[in-house]
């Protein structure tokens, strides 16, 4: 084997590859001789047939299998010997004309082709203990906790029946069975149905003919069907409900007490205050640490600056612009809507990918040169911490992970880049700001508006 190079303009590399006939030519005689031991051809016995007639037989099949095997080889050996990595996977462009295509056939003429590929950037990293950040924190006040638990409280409404008209609030209880021009039709009719006024979960109008109405009372509900109904042979038809009330019951909120946090799995009040504020607090930590770790990637992306590969730019922007074309289509909304043009949004989310691939490579070069490793471990939390963002469902989502080996697969970008960027954290200088959590959430805010897609993309280009 001969290797040239050809072209190293930047990153890019471009490599001529010769393998001589005599090379190709014994691997398809240990071919050929393999399969002459194991071959059946007609008037002779098995592993007794001429090489001359294995030769006629498998002949062509057997080359065109040793050339893609040996271009196979050589290209992984002619990047083994290089001081760089590729980007991706190399290009390879084999011999087009008919007639050297059918001398390397023949194993008369020495095969080459020509390899092109993009190789990774040589990042010159900075001091990581030079990096200065100021980390918000808040703290959850007895309001915040007043509220929730209110919030929890309104979740757990009961009701209990009363004789008097129906109200804002009141569920009612009710048996309806719609017809248009006399004739029923299908989804329109139901018995003990409950209907809480106010929620406008109904077509509207309905709710406003139950309001007032008692127990027992029977009547009609005439109301016309929004133009813009998901059943279009019912939209803007005027519809007659005849209606049978069967109970009107007032909203009970539960009162805050110990039996309350009881009826949660609780012992008491202090303990459901105190699982409250727990909560709110976690969340506040997870905002907190969200802006952190968006300010350490906005640090690294100010102070490395390095060539990027096109083809992983490029390829990143086809996923980028791939969701905002499918964002759009299922809106509904043109560019114009939005206030901008392709071109000037093109522009933004170009830039987008290549922060994106910069800071893909730049963590990647990071855990590298500290041998940032994934174990077991690491993909056990991971799961166990996706799982908890399933309340209930726990245990079918651990049990998905068991069987879905790409979904682990999945896991180990993100779970690599969290370990990474904790790594670099543990180096740099944060300092903590105690902030409200009205400042906190508007700093989040802020972050989410300008992060754009880059927001929870996983960095995983290099490894």
């Amino acid at each position: 084997m001969q290797v040239t190079e050809m072209n190293s303009e930047g990153l890019k590399r471009e490599l001529k590859v010769v393998i001589g006939a005599g090379e190709l030519a014994e691997r398809v005689a240990a071919k050929l001789g393999e399969i002459q031991n194991k071959a059946h051809l007609k008037g002779f016995r098995p592993g007794k047939a001429p090489i001359a007639h294995i030769r006629k037989a498998y002949g062509r099949s057997v080359m065109a299998e040793v050339v893609q095997q040996a271009v196979n080889e050589t290209t992984e050996q002619a990047l083994k010997g290089r001081d760089e990595k590729p980007a991706s996977a190399p290009d390879i462009k084999l011999p087009e004309d008919e007639g050297t295509v059918e001398q390397v056939m023949a194993g008369n003429a020495d095969l080459e082709y020509v390899m092109s590929f993009e190789v990774l950037p040589k990042i010159d990293l900075k001091d990581l203990k030079s990096i200065k950040l100021e980390k918000l924190v808040a703290e959850p006040t007895d309001e915040e906790v007043t509220k929730s638990l209110d919030e929890i409280r309104e979740a757990n409404t009961g009701y209990e029946a009363k004789d008097g008209g129906a109200e804002t609030g009141d569920r009612v209880t009710i048996d309806f069975a719609g017809s248009i021009d006399g004739e029923s039709f299908e989804g329109g009719a139901a018995e003990d149905a409950p209907v809480i006024l106010g929620r406008g979960r109904f077509i509207p109008g309905f709710e406003d003919g139950l309001m007032g109405a008692k127990a027992g009372d029977d009547t009609m509900i005439s109301v016309t069907f929004p133009e813009d109904y998901g059943a279009a042979h019912l939209a803007g038809k005027l519809a007659e409900f005849k209606v049978t009330v069967k109970e009107v019951a007032r909203p009970v909120k539960p009162e805050a007490n110990d039996e309350f946090a009881k009826s949660l799995g609780l012992d008491s009040m202090d303990k459901l205050d105190s699982a409250i504020k727990d909560r709110i607090a976690r969340e506040y930590e997870t905002v907190s640490k969200t802006k952190l770790k968006k300010s350490l990637l906005d640090a690294l992306d100010d102070t490395h600056k390095f060539e990027l590969p096109p083809s992983l730019v490029e390829g990143e922007f086809k996923a980028i612009w791939a969701d905002i074309e499918q964002q759009m289509q299922r809106s509904g909304k043109t560019f114009e809507d939005e206030d901008s043009t392709e071109e000037t949004t093109r522009a933004e989310y170009q830039g987008m990918a290549e922060r994106r691939v910069r800071l893909g490579l730049l963590l990647s070069e990071i855990g590298q040169r500290n041998e940032i490793k994934i174990g077991d471990d690491d993909i056990k939390r991971a799961i166990i911490e996706r799982a908890r963002q399933y309340p209930g469902q726990e245990s079918q989502v651990v049990e998905y992970y068991k069987k879905n080996a790409n979904a682990v697969a999945e896991l180990r970008a993100p779970v690599y880049e969290e370990k990474v960027v904790s790594f670099i954290l543990e180096l740099a200088q944060v300092s903590e700001k105690k902030v409200t959590s009205a400042d906190l959430l508007a700093a989040a805010h802020e972050h989410d508006h300008e992060c754009g897609p880059d927001c929870g993309h996983d960095h995983d280009h290099a490894h």
